[in-house]
């Protein structure tokens, strides 16, 4: 089972629509035990970082993500909160990802960026399985992490950023699979065939 963390954050209601889709059973919880569980964790997150960390510290969420040998997707500001920390707030955050998140700038392009945007993958990975150079997926966000030796794929906007990164259990993507189409379909649909491997 699949289960999809509640720190009053994320966008619940869509990922679980996406998982009703692909016939895969999941739960919506902030409880530890049933974290634990779980074959395989989703991180979704909308929304202010600062404030979303201190959900998660308040409901010792943090400690356990830090500490979980599950396989985790971050989705969007999931994503974004594994890094060290962000020019947003600022604020400190998970530190599973090496790299700090900066703001996109304003007078170079409209903030957030928002719509389809191309990914170009950088490295394999099975998340990625069946997914081509090119694919389009859709973007909401103001903030980005850097590329680096984490990153799977990369955007553009602006400027070059990680729209896919993993190291070790975690993986991040920075487009909401789940507002992607069949292209998103399959990737979450890739995450759930690598959970259950494991």
């Amino acid at each position: 089972m699949i289960a999809i963390i509640d720190y009053r954050a994320g966008n619940l209601a869509s990922v679980a629509n996406a998982l009703n889709r692909l016939d895969t059973p999941y739960t919506i919880t902030d409880r530890r035990e049933v974290l634990d569980s779980s074959d395989a964790v989703i991180f979704p997150g909308v929304g202010h970082a600062g404030a979303a960390m201190q959900r998660l510290r308040e409901q010792k969420l943090d400690e356990w993500l830090r500490r979980t040998s599950k396989p985790v997707l971050g989705i969007c500001l999931g994503m974004q909160l594994l890094y060290e920390s962000t020019t947003e707030g600022p604020s400190d955050t998970l530190g599973i990802l090496p790299g700090k998140l900066e703001r996109f700038d304003p007078a170079q392009g409209k903030v957030p960026h928002m719509g389809w945007n191309t990914i170009r993958i950088l490295k394999s990975h099975p998340l990625l399985d069946g997914i081509a150079d090119d694919t389009y997926f859709y973007h909401v966000h103001s903030y980005f992490a850097p590329v680096s030796e984490q990153t799977l794929a990369e955007s553009s906007y602006i400027s070059p950023f990680a729209t896919v990164a993993a190291r070790d259990n975690f993986m991040g993507v920075q487009f909401h699979p789940e507002k992607s189409g069949s292209a998103g379909e399959k990737l979450l649909s890739n995450f759930v065939s690598l959970a259950l491997r494991l």
